[in-house]
C-alpha cells in the first residue's frame, strides 16, 4: 500500500523568540517492508541553517536553526511511502524464548551484537521489577518467543485502558503499571521494560497508523496522529513489530519514521529556544492512501 503522510507542528509564542535550534524525526525510514518514495520538511520562518543527517540508529534527522526574531513557528513534513505487510511464521514454531536470550548473550554475529543495546535500560525504560513480573506471566519456561510476545501484547491490550488524558511524554512506566492506563507510547515502554528485564532485545518504534472512518463517513482532516509500538529481535527472523495499543502486528497500515531505545531517541520535534514566554502547540497529522500508478 502507498500512503501520503502530512505532519504539521505549529508553535505560537506569547513573546518573540530570538533564537531556535531544533531537530526533527519526520522523514520515514526505508527498510525491508517499507520504501520512502519522497519526503520534504518545510520550516517557517525559513531557517538560517537547515541540514539532514543519519543518527546512531539509522534514522533520518533534520536539524534547523532559526536566527531571526519570530512569534510563531511551523514545521510541515510531507512524505510518500510504500508499505508491504511482513509475513510471519507460525508463532508456536518460533524458538523458545530462553534460547533467544542465550543467543543474544553469546552469538558473535555483528547484527546481534549491535542489537544488545536494546537489552539494556534507557532513560525512559529503566529496569522495573513490576514490569518484568507482568511480562514474565507470558513467558513460562520453554514457551516459543513469538507466541509469548503475542500473549504479552494481548494482555496489555486487555488489562490497560487507553486514556489520552492520563499521561505525558515523561510519565514513568511504574505509574502506567500502577494506574493500568496510558497511551501508545506508555504501552510500548511497558512492553519493552518487561522484555528487556527478561534479557530480550526490544526497541521503540515511532511512526503513523492509517485510521479509517466509519463506513459512509468522510475522513476528518488532521484526525490521524503519531503512533508508537515496539519491536522484538528474533535471531534468524529479524525484528518483529507488535502494536499493543491495537493488539495486532503491523499489516501494511503502520508507517515507521524512527526507531530507538525509547521515546527520547525518536521525538518528532525537540529543541531549545530563547525567549518566547508561554507557548501553545498544535499538531495535525493526515495519513491518506494513494493508488499505485498503472
Amino acid at each position: 500500500m502507498r500512503f501520503r503522510v502530512s505532519h504539521s507542528t505549529h508553535y505560537e509564542y506569547s513573546e518573540p523568540v530570538s533564537l531556535c535550534h531544533s531537530i526533527a524525526h519526520l522523514k520515514p525510514r526505508t527498510s525491508t517492508h517499507q520504501r520512502c518514495l519522497s519526503s520534504q520538511v518545510r520550516v517557517d520562518p525559513w531557517p538560517a541553517v537547515n541540514r539532514d543527517h543519519e543518527d546512531f540508529f539509522g534514522n533520518r534527522v533534520s536539524y534547523y536553526s532559526i536566527q531571526q526574531s519570530h512569534s510563531a513557528l511551523e514545521i510541515t513534513a510531507v512524505s510518500e511511502v510504500e508499505v508491504n505487510a511482513p509475513e510471519l511464521p507460525d508463532p508456536t514454531e518460533s524458538a523458545p524464548w530462553e534460547l533467544v536470550v542465550e543467543r543474544l548473550r553469546s552469538h558473535r554475529d555483528p547484527r546481534i551484537n549491535c542489537a544488545r543495546i536494546f537489552t539494556l535500560p534507557s532513560p525512559q525504560v529503566p529496569l522495573d521489577a513490576e514490569a518484568v513480573a507482568f511480562a514474565a506471566s507470558s513467558f513460562p519456561a520453554g514457551r516459543p518467543v513469538l507466541e509469548a510476545t503475542f500473549d504479552l501484547m494481548g494482555r496489555i491490550f486487555a488489562e490497560f485502558e487507553y486514556d489520552p488524558h492520563f499521561s505525558t511524554i515523561a510519565t514513568p512506566v511504574a505509574e502506567v503499571i500502577e494506574h493500568r492506563r496510558g497511551v501508545c507510547q506508555d504501552f510500548a515502554h511497558l512492553a519493552i521494560a518487561g522484555l528487556r528485564g527478561l534479557g530480550l532485545a526490544a526497541r521503540y518504534v515511532s511512526g503513523y497508523l492509517e485510521t479509517l472512518p466509519p463506513p459512509g463517513q468522510p475522513k476528518l482532516r488532521g484526525s490521524d496522529a503519531s503512533h508508537a509500538w515496539f519491536s522484538l529481535l528474533v535471531p534468524d527472523l529479524g525484528w518483529v513489530d507488535f502494536d499493543p495499543t491495537n493488539d495486532q502486528t503491523p499489516c501494511g497500515q503502520h508507517i515507521t519514521t524512527a526507531i530507538g531505545r525509547d521515546f527520547q531517541d525518536v521525538t518528532p520535534v525537540r529543541g531549545i529556544f530563547y525567549g518566547g514566554g508561554t507557548h501553545e502547540l498544535q499538531v495535525a497529522v493526515d495519513v491518506d492512501r494513494i493508488p499505485h500508478p498503472a
